[in-house]
């Protein structure tokens, strides 16, 4: 007898884990987005980037202040993918993307960061030409090299001549 209340109870447990599992399955599905990844994580103004995210099985779309919305399509399983090009205005430094999958939104944020252009400039040169210390500068070395040719040749001619 106790054996038979036993099996029982372990075929009753069983029967219970067996028709939970579907249900987990299917809620588990439908939480929505749970992870977005944006590679490359650093681009600069005007690049294109890609969005990934998980639990996103039918699609959705993705959002940011560096690019307008972007579709997500699915590529598989509960994985949904997109491609924004960030604006050339956008300013530089940390953006978040927002993701919209079946009315269930995820914010990523600090998901990539926009890199601004490099400030270019004259540097050392000058735009006016030499200056009077360049001439300077220039005269004296060609004095001295027309000095030290002029010994030079002197020196040799004077060997020639004993």
């Amino acid at each position: 007898m106790r054996t038979t209340r036993a099996l029982a109870a372990a075929a009753t447990a069983v029967a219970a884990l067996g028709l939970a599992a579907p249900a987990a399955v299917a809620r588990d599905g439908m939480l929505g987005p749970s992870n977005i990844v944006a590679l490359p994580s650093v681009i600069a103004r005007g690049g294109q980037l890609t969005i990934t995210v998980d639990g996103c099985p039918h699609g959705g779309t993705a959002t940011s202040d560096a690019f307008g919305s972007t579709p997500l399509t699915p590529v598989g399983g509960s994985t949904a993918k997109g491609t924004a090009t960030v604006s050339r205005h956008a300013r530089p430094g940390a953006h978040s993307i927002t993701v919209n999958c079946g009315g269930r939104t995820l914010t990523n944020p600090n998901a990539f960061t926009v890199i601004g252009g490099v400030r270019g400039g004259l540097g050392g040169s000058s735009s006016t030409g030499a200056t009077p210390t360049d001439m300077a500068i220039g005269g004296g070395l060609i004095a001295v090299a027309v000095i030290g040719g002029g010994v030079f040749w002197m020196r040799r001619r004077a060997e020639k001549r004993t």
